[in-house]
């Protein structure tokens, strides 16, 4: 699958900015009402926050909370669906457990879940003073963007490869444009309000777990596992304002060591890889419509830690606004 330049490229009613996970949900929610889409991206897989991304449901630095929750409650319903009744998606189920050195109110949307439960403090791991147990979806970016690319091609949409100098320049190409183009928007709209989190992750292989963990408030950087089907995530941490994507070395064993308190089975995993990505975090999601001279703007970016959590509800939210505004 290769996307296609832009020179080749048939009339299109909307044109979608971003070759990520939101780009192409939004722009699959659009094909399905019926609209006709062309998918503009600098880059697509590998090339997007959303391949290196943990990718599992989580609202993790997304606000404001009262906003996000009906948005990351439509993204649940539809990873329930896909682990269903589209396996090839690459979506997963998993149980999940998010542990907190003192104890902690459950978060506003727990009440969004099924299955949100308080844990007992014999069910806790040495050192925690309470802990919540629920279900969320892992998704396997290696498969689960290509599948978005195919059912968008499928659809009729076209996926390009352009990079737009501003969004004047969006809107001369086609009148209806939605921006999900993530940390690019902070010279595309110009947005100053939205930087970068930087998020060195670990790939081990998997000895066996299918359980994910979350201790987001004990010691440095943030722990995450997320177990896949053939390896294991490992995170992490979140560096405020920086940009550099290559991987730290020396970081590496301290991420590995605070993954393996909560999974003793990780100790001597064999790592797969070290990667980089960069959260495009905004004091808040900027979902909304703006008139521009000669067409209109959705704006759909800022999603934080939480992308791929917010992906079906903020598409489905930004394809009205093109509908029905």
């Amino acid at each position: 699958m290769v996307a296609r330049p832009s020179a080749q490229s048939t009339p299109a009613e909307v044109l979608v900015l971003g070759g990520g996970v939101a780009g192409l949900t939004t722009a699959l929610c659009l094909l399905r009402a019926g609209k006709r889409v062309r998918v503009a991206a600098r880059a697509y897989l590998a090339g997007t926050t959303s391949a290196v991304a943990a990718a599992f449901w989580y609202p993790y630095r997304a606000y404001p909370e009262a906003m996000v929750a009906p948005w990351a409650r439509v993204s649940y319903a539809r990873f329930a669906e896909l682990t269903r009744a589209t396996p090839e998606a690459g979506v997963l189920r998993r149980e999940t457990v998010e542990v907190f050195p003192q104890p902690a109110s459950p978060p506003a949307w727990a009440l969004d879940l099924p299955d949100f439960e308080t844990l007992p403090a014999a069910a806790l791991p040495p050192g925690y003073g309470a802990g919540y147990r629920f279900t969320t979806f892992v998704i396997e970016t290696t498969i689960y963007l290509p599948w978005l690319m195919r059912q968008v091609e499928a659809a009729g949409g076209e996926l390009t490869t352009r990079a737009y100098a501003n969004l004047d320049e969006a809107v001369a190409d086609c009148p209806d444009v939605v921006d999900c183009t993530g940390l690019g928007a902070r010279e595309l709209v110009p947005d100053p309000s939205v930087y970068a989190v930087r998020g060195q992750v670990v790939r081990v292989k998997n000895p066996g777990l299918s359980r994910v963990w979350i201790d987001e408030h004990s010691g440095d950087g943030i722990t995450y596992i997320v177990p896949r089907s053939g390896d294991v995530v490992l995170g992490g941490t979140a560096d405020e304002h920086e940009e550099d994507t290559t991987p730290d070395p020396g970081r590496t064993p301290a991420i590995v060591e605070r993954c393996a308190r909560l999974e003793p089975a990780l100790r001597g995993a064999e790592v797969v890889s070290v990667v980089v990505g960069l959260r495009p975090v905004r004091p808040t999601v900027r979902l909304e419509a703006e008139a521009r001279p000669g067409g209109r703007i959705v704006h759909n970016y800022g999603h934080g830690g939480a992308g791929v959590t917010l992906s079906w509800g903020c598409a489905e939210a930004a394809a009205q606004l093109i509908l029905h505004t």
